[in-house]
């Protein structure tokens, strides 16, 4: 990779460049393409030097299926740029090239970059640090790249790229409503908008009324479609994941993410795999993938740091940044599947922001809880207070009790339960991040 040489006019670090960007544009979203093509275009347009695309969209399962891909890419032996958003513990994570983490040099740079030639001008947050992303990417050597929607698709900063390589849909739900629609159809209309003509579009699992509009979509503008239980599908069978397709299926081991909802996304990386031009992933790398994914606060079990060494010995610690109904329903069937194999007391410890449905989020777990104690989540001005996600909770019928902090909640609930608890702390990646840190867990490496 070409070294970058920071601009000498500010020592800044990414922090502190970071900062002032947030200060460009008065809202924190605003969809729409125009100011991206007005800095891209002053930058020499970097969104067209771009490696294969693999664009990837949808409500729920968008970072799992990355994570795989990546995953299985890697291990057949290519170079993957990888944007994702948001981060859990640095904004580093959101920008790998070819394999690593951005690092701090070339961060500041490309930052300074984009803030030096915006020179002001009302933009976002997102779409500034897009478009330097978009220059990282371009400059650097690599064989694919997976790339992230941060919202909806169709003005989506991410969907500037003229065309991909291959695009993928994963589950559509509610979320985002203010922004998307307030139907499951608005939303999906929206998430299909990333869809090119010509370019195969791996469809996993949908619900009917979103998957009308994803194949209507894809009619009009002639882009084919893959879609899950018609032309692949993945499921468990035998301790075993199987990968079933036109040509065949494919015996695999079960994915290294927990949980029975990682079947579907894995498939759906697969296909997408599978689906590219000019690339052949072969099943030994599909299955290395699969072992070695790693991505964290998606079902992630601690098993070290501060607060786990904190709790009874038998005890669980789960970390998940599930924050919308959708994903609570994924995240509570995962539950009570480790709850028939090996039965202990569920407890949750939950933060929210105030943009989500905490009460449709709470009602997931209705039954299979014993209780759930809520906090704030530090550092993050949208965030619900502890006592007022207390009431949510306590509407959609689960016994709740508001808490100062994490250590608070945790305390209290190895105090209350006779045996030792699975703890599971969730509602938020923001909390997670949060968690992450705390907990001293590594960051992403």
């Amino acid at each position: 990779m070409p070294s970058i040489a920071t601009d000498a006019r500010a020592p800044d670090d990414s922090a502190a460049i970071l900062a002032r960007m947030l200060h460009l544009h008065p809202k924190v979203i605003d969809l729409s393409l125009e100011r991206m093509t007005r800095l891209l275009q002053k930058l020499g347009n970097p969104h067209l030097r771009l490696p294969p695309v693999i664009h990837v969209a949808g409500t729920n399962g968008k970072g799992s299926t990355v994570a795989f891909m990546r995953a299985m890419l890697e291990c057949a032996g290519l170079r993957v740029h990888v944007y994702i958003s948001p981060h859990l513990q640095r904004f580093h994570e959101r920008i790998r090239l070819a394999g690593e983490l951005i690092s701090e040099p070339e961060l500041c740079a490309r930052l300074l970059e984009c803030e030096r030639v915006n020179a002001g001008d009302p933009i976002t947050f997102f779409e500034i640090t897009t478009v330097a992303a978009f220059l990282a990417f371009a400059a650097a050597p690599a064989d694919i790249l997976l790339l992230e929607v941060g919202m909806g698709g169709r003005l989506d900063t991410t969907n500037i790229i003229p065309r991909a390589e291959v695009t993928v849909i994963t589950p559509v739900d509610m979320d985002h409503q203010q922004f998307l629609g307030e139907t499951l159809e608005e939303i999906a209309a929206e998430k299909a908008g990333i869809l090119k003509p010509g370019t195969p579009a791996i469809i996993a699992h949908q619900k009917p009324a979103a998957a009308a509009v994803i194949e209507a979509r894809a009619a009009s503008i002639g882009a084919p479609l893959l879609v899950h239980g018609q032309d692949w599908m993945s499921y468990a069978e035998h301790g075993r994941m199987i990968f079933q397709y036109a040509d065949g299926l494919l015996d695999l081991p079960v994915p290294g993410l927990a949980g029975q909802h990682q079947i579907g996304n894995a498939g759906a990386a697969i296909a997408a795999v599978m689906a590219l031009s000019g690339f052949r992933i072969g099943g030994d790398a599909i299955a290395a993938g699969l072992r070695q994914v790693e991505w964290p606060a998606r079902l992630q079990k601690l098993t070290a740091g501060p607060l786990y060494d904190a709790m009874p010995a038998g005890s669980e610690l789960w970390l998940d940044g599930a924050h919308n109904p959708a994903a609570a329903i994924v995240v509570a069937s995962a539950l009570a599947e480790f709850e028939e194999r090996h039965p202990m007391p569920l407890y949750l410890v939950c933060g929210m922001l105030t943009s989500k449905d905490a009460e449709g989020f709470f009602a997931a777990f209705k039954g299979l809880a014993r209780g759930v104690f809520t906090v704030a989540i530090p550092d993050a001005e949208n965030s619900v207070t502890a006592e007022a996600l207390a009431e949510q909770a306590g509407r959609a019928g689960l016994p709740v009790r508001a808490a100062a902090g994490l250590a608070q909640a945790l305390q209290e609930i190895c105090g209350h339960s006779a045996q030792p608890p699975r703890v599971v702390i969730c509602g938020s990646l923001y909390l997670a991040g949060h968690v992450l840190g705390v907990n001293a867990n590594r960051p992403q490496p």
